[in-house]
Formats: C-alpha cells, sequence, structure tokens
C-alpha cells in the first residue's frame, strides 16, 4: 500500500504539470469541453499506466560491494569419529572377513560396512598421530566402537587401550592423501597391484 499511495502521489504530480503547461492550456482553450475531457481521459490513462509500472517493477537491493558470482559447495570427504579398539594374540592367523589369515603385526583393521580391500587414514585426536591402514575384517562386536585396529596399528598410533580416533576413506578423488598413503606404503615394499586395489583403480 505504501508503495502504490507512493506512485499515486507521483502521477498527480505529473499530471498537474502536465496541465500547467503552456501547449496543453492553449488546447484545452481552443477545443473547448471535449477536447478538455478527452484530455483528462488522456491524463487519466497515463496515470494508471504509470501508476501500474511504478507497482509491478520490483525494488531494486542495493548492495555494498561487487557483485560476485555464485560458488560451487566445497566438496565433502566421508569420515567418521569415535572410540577405536585393538586386537591380536589369539585372534593372530585366524581368517579374516576378506578370507586373508589375520597378521597381527600388519596394518590393518575391521571395521563394519567400509568395503573389504579399502584405505583408510586413521588419526588419534588425543595426540594427532595418523597412520593407512588397509580393511580386512569385520567389526567391532561392541557397540561403542567404529573400529578394530590391528596391534601394529595401535602402536603406531599410540593407543594401549581404547582411543578417540577419526576415520577417513582413502579416495583417488583426493589426490594428495593418495599420494601420502603411496609413499607411507613404499618402505613397507607392498605391491603396487594390492594398493591399487584397495584405491578401486
Amino acid at each position: 500500500m505504501f508503495l502504490f499511495d507512493l506512485a499515486v502521489r507521483e502521477v498527480e504530480n505529473i499530471g498537474m504539470s502536465l496541465l500547467n503547461s503552456s501547449k496543453l492550456r492553449h488546447r484545452i482553450s481552443r477545443g473547448g469541453n471535449i477536447s478538455g475531457k478527452r484530455t483528462r481521459v488522456s491524463l487519466l490513462a497515463v496515470a494508471l499506466g504509470l501508476t501500474a509500472t511504478v507497482v509491478a517493477s520490483p525494488p531494486i537491493a542495493k548492495t555494498n560491494g561487487p557483485l560476485t558470482q555464485p560458488t560451487s559447495a566445497p566438496k565433502h570427504r566421508w569420515f567418521e569419529i569415535g572410540k577405536a579398539s585393538w586386537y591380536g594374540g589369539s585372534f593372530n592367523g585366524r581368517k579374516t572377513a576378506d578370507g586373508e589369515r589375520f597378521d597381527m603385526n600388519a596394518l590393518t583393521c575391521a571395521h563394519r560396512s567400509l568395503p573389504l580391500g579399502s584405505w583408510v587414514r586413521v588419526t588419534n585426536l588425543h595426540n594427532k598421530k595418523a597412520v593407512f591402514l588397509r580393511v580386512n575384517d569385520r567389526g567391532p562386536m561392541a557397540e561403542n566402537l567404529i573400529v578394530d585396529l590391528s596391534y601394529a596399528a595401535a602402536q603406531r598410533l599410540g593407543i594401549s587401550g581404547l582411543g578417540k580416533v577419526k576415520i577417513e576413506q582413502v579416495s583417488l578423488n583426493e589426490e594428495k592423501m593418495a599420494e601420502a598413503l603411496e609413499a607411507s606404503l613404499k618402505p613397507v615394499g607392498l605391491p603396487e597391484w594390492s594398493m591399487a586395489k584397495g584405491l578401486g583403480r
């Protein structure tokens, strides 16, 4: 309603200016009442048209700075945070979920849902130590845990019992992480085909 009233006042001012112009007074005096009526009708049409234009036009938003193009949403890497435990001893040598023998001295882990053979980076959130592990088993059984580490993995992370960790899945789309994984595995002498299989190449 405020915009409409404002538009009407503006149109009235325009109409009065037109009526007061010398040319318009001359036309009305020569044409008489009929010409005056036609002129008033014309002015009314102009007024209505201007009113509709002003009301229909949306307000222009003011910006304090230069306009910027919208940017695409950043990509998010899958991760999981929770408690980790480790296993070894009596489990050493037993078959894992992927069919191989469990080696407590290898850098592996057990997870409930991550693909078998995939690689993850596990970070101890207490001391910020991190290690790359291959998922080769299913677990843990306890509901309050998210991952079971091999004995060697727990030693690398500085975990002697339970520890709070962050798990990140390694993907080829993350070049820096994939390169870090490759660099960490070279001293171990792991066959290149085994690492590539875990990365989905």
